[in-house]
């Protein structure tokens, strides 16, 4: 018997009800992953939650409002760096926001499980939105931490909480989730173990969205500019067709595809204009875009 086939009664409020796993990680790579998270302290991540305590581990989309470049043309003006980095929060909230709206007809009755919460923004998004109960699951420590200090803070912590497991192999409850979703971060595992869990955790005719990179398959083999993605990022972009090729494998289809590459150029030119929180990869995100070889999509699929 494995984790995933223990069931697990939803209703538990903490952690140590789940069944007990030895390791997060299943493989030293995925220990390379968790050490990354759990020492982890980007501004580009940090200094945009302290806005209004939601903390993602994304990027946006949306127009640019250009006024947040007018004044000073100093980045470190502190009028200016502050417009700036509360404009790519709001693009970042947008994206969470987007990805909420397509979860599905979901009641404060309801389950739903964000795979790879990163610091737990995603999962209060979905829960202010539907009331919903939420599970958050992310292989580093310090993030399940974080994220239930800001559950507790937030007096949510009765419906929102993070564990520190592995999304692969979570011990959550079998059928208990009405929707699911992974936001940026499929890239970190396998499509068909990844699929294969959301389809063991989601009831029939419950709605799995994500929204990632992945490199475009008619551009051919992965891109320079992807292969700089993954070092940069210690991941491995997977190829726009296997995710539907996985999906199908695994009782997931899809009933609405979207284009996100051009609503997220915007948040990178800006992004790359922040001097306080550029992180090196900002020029080669937007060359990837701008050649056609990596693309943002969201995918939203159905339970079968």
């Amino acid at each position: 018997m494995t984790i995933a086939d223990i069931d697990i009664d939803p209703d538990s409020s903490t952690d140590a009800h789940l069944a007990a796993a030895p390791v997060p990680s299943q493989s030293t790579y995925q220990t390379r992953v968790a050490d990354y998270w759990n020492a982890e302290e980007n501004p580009v991540n940090l200094e945009l939650g302290k806005i209004d305590d939601l903390y993602h581990h994304h990027y946006g989309i949306g127009t640019v409002d250009p006024s947040v470049l007018d004044g000073e043309t100093d980045a470190e003006s502190d009028g200016r760096r502050d417009r700036i980095t509360a404009e790519l929060h709001r693009l970042e909230q947008a994206q969470a926001e987007l990805l909420a709206s397509h979860l599905g007809d979901l009641s404060p009755a309801d389950r739903v499980f964000d795979a790879g919460c990163g610091r737990g923004g995603g999962s209060v998004v979905a829960h202010l939105r539907y009331g919903c109960h939420a599970d958050g699951v992310t292989i580093s420590r310090k993030q399940a931490d974080f994220a239930n200090e800001q559950a507790r803070r937030r007096n949510i912590a009765d419906k929102v909480r993070y564990h520190h497991r592995n999304m692969l192999d979570t011990g959550l409850a079998t059928g208990a989730y009405a929707a699911s979703w992974n936001n940026e971060s499929t890239m970190y595992v396998e499509l068909d173990l990844l699929f294969a869990e959301h389809a063991r955790l989601l009831r029939r005719g419950g709605r799995y969205v994500t929204i990632t990179g992945c490199y475009n398959d008619a551009y051919g083999r992965a891109s320079r500019e992807v292969s700089l993605i993954n070092a940069h990022y210690i991941c491995d972009i997977h190829p726009r067709s296997e995710y539907f090729r996985a999906m199908a494998r695994n009782r997931l289809v899809p009933v609405h595809v979207q284009d996100l590459t051009g609503d997220t150029v915007p948040y990178w030119e800006l992004r790359r204009q922040a001097g306080h929180l550029v992180t090196g990869i900002e020029e080669t995100f937007l060359d990837a875009y701008r050649n056609g070889s990596f693309q943002y999509l969201l995918i939203v699929a159905d339970r079968v």
